[in-house]
C-alpha cells in the first residue's frame, strides 16, 4: 500500500470512526442535562411522572455512556496509529485538553454510578437531584475539553515554529485560541438540542403506538419545549460561528456559500448546484452572507480569489451547510409550532401527522449533527493543523490502515446494533404502564 493508499484509508477510518462517536457522544452530553431538568420538574410540581422520567432516561444512558467509551477510546488510538506525524508534532498541546477530557468524564462516571445506585434511599428527593449536578457539568465539559482540541486545529496559537517544530510553548494559550468559544459553545448546546429532539421522537412513537398514557404526553411536551429553547440557542451562536470564520477562516466559509469573488453587499447561497463553476437553481438572499460575515449588509466578504486553489476546501460543504441549517430551522418552526398549538389548544398539534413529523425530528437532528461535523472537519481541509501541517504529511505510511478499517466497521456494526437491541428490550420488557403499577404497590401512592 502506497502513502496515498494509507492516506485515504485513514481519512476514511478516522471519518467513519468520529461520524460514528458523534451520535453517542451528542447523547452522552446532552441527555444528563434532560435528566436533571425532568426529576428537578417532578420534584417542584411534585410529579411522580417527571421522576420517572428521570429515572428511565438514566438506565438508557447507561448504554449510551458505554458505547461511547469504546468509540471515544478507538479515537484516541486512532490519533496515535493514524496521524502519528501530527501527534509528534502538537501531541504535547493537546494532551492537556484530552487530559482533562479523560478526568471530567471519571468526574462524570463516579456521581452516576452513586446516583444511580441511591434511587429510593433518600426521603428527600433534592438530595438525589444534587448528584446529577457533577453528572451534567462532567458531561458537558468533556465536550468543552475535547472540541478545544479540535478549535485549536483550526486556530493554531500558544507557540513558536523552529526549524519545523512547535517551541515556547504555552499550553493555556493554545486551549483558549480564537476558535474555542464559538465551537465549544456550538457543540454543547447542538448536543443538548439533539437530545431534546430524540428523547420527543420517542415518546411521540410510544404515543402512535397506542400509548395514550399521560407520561408519555408529560415527556413529549418537555422535551419538546426544551428543543426549541436550545435549537433558538443554536442559531444564535451559529450566528456568531459565521463572524468567526469570516474574520479567522474566510476560505471555509467562502467555499461553504459558493462565494467566489471578494464583494461588498454579499448575497447567502443556499441549495442550488455547481454547474463547471456556475451556480444554478439557488436560492439567494440579498446582502445576508455579509451581515452574517460583519452584521452589516454592505459591508466586505472575502472570496475564494483570494486563496491558492490548493488551499480551498472541497465545495461540495455548501451542501452540508445546506443540510445543517435547512434541519436546525426546520426543527425550531417544528417545536415552536407545536408549543403554541399546546398553548392555544390547536388539535392539528396532537395529530398522527404532526407526531410523525416529531418522531422524524429525532433522526434529522442527528443528520445535522453529522452534516455540521463534516462541515467543520473537511472545510478545514488541506490543513491537520491550519497554516501549519497538510493532512497528507501528517498521515501514517502503515501499508495496515485497510484491515484496520474492516475491523473497526465491524465493531461500530456490532456496537450499534447491539446497543439498539438491548436498549429497545429494556423498555419493551419494561413499559412505562407496568413500572408505575410497581412502583405504586411499593409506595402505597397513587401514580395515574
Amino acid at each position: 500500500m502506497g502513502n496515498a493508499d494509507s492516506l485515504f484509508y485513514s481519512r476514511v477510518l478516522t471519518e467513519l470512526t468520529l461520524s460514528f462517536h458523534i451520535i453517542y457522544a451528542t447523547i452522552g452530553v446532552g441527555v444528563p442535562l434532560m435528566i436533571m431538568i425532568a426529576q428537578w420538574v417532578g420534584i417542584k410540581k411534585n410529579d411522580e411522572h417527571y421522576i420517572l422520567l428521570a429515572r428511565r432516561w438514566a438506565r438508557g444512558f447507561v448504554i449510551t455512556v458505554a458505547v461511547g467509551v469504546v468509540t471515544g477510546t478507538a479515537i484516541g488510538m486512532q490519533l496515535s496509529l493514524l496521524w502519528p506525524n501530527f501527534m509528534e508534532l502538537a501531541g504535547n498541546i493537546i494532551a492537556l485538553p484530552l487530559f482533562m477530557e479523560t478526568f471530567a468524564f471519571f468526574f462524570e462516571a463516579i456521581f452516576l454510578g452513586i446516583y444511580l445506585y441511591t434511587w429510593d434511599r433518600f426521603e428527600n428527593q433534592k438530595k438525589h437531584l444534587l448528584l446529577l449536578i457533577p453528572v451534567a457539568i462532567g458531561a458537558s465539559f468533556s465536550a468543552v475539553f475535547i472540541t478545544i482540541v479540535n478549535a485549536f486545529m483550526n486556530a493554531p496559537q500558544g507557540f513558536d515554529v523552529v526549524n519545523g517544530e512547535l517551541v515556547n510553548i504555552s499550553p493555556i494559550l493554545a486551549m483558549f485560541n480564537p476558535a474555542m468559544p464559538t465551537k465549544v459553545a456550538h457543540v454543547v448546546v447542538t448536543a443538548y438540542m439533539t437530545s431534546a429532539f430524540v428523547l420527543a421522537s420517542i415518546a411521540a412513537f410510544r404515543l402512535l403506538k397506542g400509548s395514550n398514557h399521560i407520561y408519555h404526553k408529560k415527556a413529549l411536551y418537555l422535551t419538546v419545549k426544551l428543543g426549541l429553547i436550545f435549537s433558538i440557542a443554536t442559531a444564535i451562536i451559529g450566528d456568531f460561528s459565521g463572524k468567526y470564520l469570516a474574520e479567522y477562516q474566510p476560505e471555509k466559509l467562502a467555499a461553504a456559500e459558493w462565494h467566489f469573488e471578494t464583494e461588498e453587499n454579499a448575497p447567502l447561497i443556499l441549495y442550488g448546484v455547481l454547474d463547471d463553476g456556475e451556480v444554478k437553481y439557488a436560492i439567494k438572499i440579498p446582502y445576508a452572507l455579509s451581515i452574517l460575515a460583519h452584521f452589516n449588509p454592505t459591508s466586505e466578504v472575502i472570496g475564494l480569489d483570494q486563496f491558492p486553489e490548493d488551499e480551498t476546501p472541497p465545495l461540495y460543504i455548501h451542501y452540508l451547510f445546506d443540510i445543517m441549517v435547512t434541519i436546525g430551522m426546520g426543527l425550531a418552526a417544528l417545536s415552536a409550532l407545536y408549543w403554541l398549538g399546546k398553548r392555544l389548544k390547536w388539535a392539528f398539534v396532537d395529530s398522527k401527522f404532526y407526531r410523525w413529523l416529531l418522531v422524524l425530528g429525532g433522526p434529522a437532528a442527528i443528520i445535522a449533527i453529522e452534516a455540521g461535523w463534516w462541515l467543520a472537519e473537511v472545510g478545514r481541509q488541506p490543513w491537520i493543523l491550519r497554516g501549519i501541517m497538510r493532512v497528507e504529511d501528517a498521515a501514517t505510511t502503515s501499508d495496515q490502515v485497510d484491515f484496520m478499517l474492516i475491523l473497526f466497521a465491524g465493531l461500530y456494526v456490532v456496537l450499534g446494533i447491539g446497543s439498539v437491541v438491548v436498549l429497545t428490550r429494556m423498555f419493551r420488557k419494561n413499559p412505562v404502564e407496568q413500572e408505575i403499577k410497581d412502583r405504586n404497590s411499593e409506595k402505597g401512592g397513587d401514580i395515574q
